[in-house]
């Protein structure tokens, strides 16, 4: 298969949480914090890790692709025949940081994943935001 990335399409999020880049991070790689708020899972921070995210309707298939503590995690994400990357990218602001979560590989015949990832995404930031909130 050769795509070009015109042919694929991203779900992007960019928010505001008022929290330090830390808290966030900590919510994205810890495996007991991850399944409050996205679904449960054996991930581990460490480049190249496979893992699998499980949900009631299935599981996902994820690798690390990229990791810089704090600032960058990358990693596949194969489910339902959907082959994309989701990488998150938190940047410090005066007010805490600005959290942008991309999910790329979209192909055009995947309207169904890609409307459904435009959903669920919101959802799992609402619930992330939240678990980046408790205290330690």
């Amino acid at each position: 298969m050769n795509e070009t990335s015109a042919e694929t399409r991203s779900v992007v999020f960019e928010r505001e949480m008022p929290y330090p880049p830390e808290r966030i991070w900590r919510a994205l790689t810890q495996p007991q914090l991850i399944e409050e708020w996205l679904m449960k899972n054996d991930f581990q921070p460490a480049a190249r890790h496979r893992f699998t995210l499980s949900g009631d309707w299935g599981s996902v298939d994820c690798q690390v692709v990229a990791l810089e503590p704090n600032k960058t995690l990358s990693y596949t994400w194969n489910a339902l025949g959907l082959e994309s990357v989701v990488t998150w990218t938190l940047t410090p602001t005066s007010k805490g940081t600005r959290l942008r979560m991309e999910q790329s590989g979209f192909r055009a015949d995947q309207q169904q994943a890609y409307q459904g990832a435009r959903y669920g995404w919101q959802k799992f930031l609402d619930g992330l935001e939240r678990v980046a909130g408790k205290p330690d």
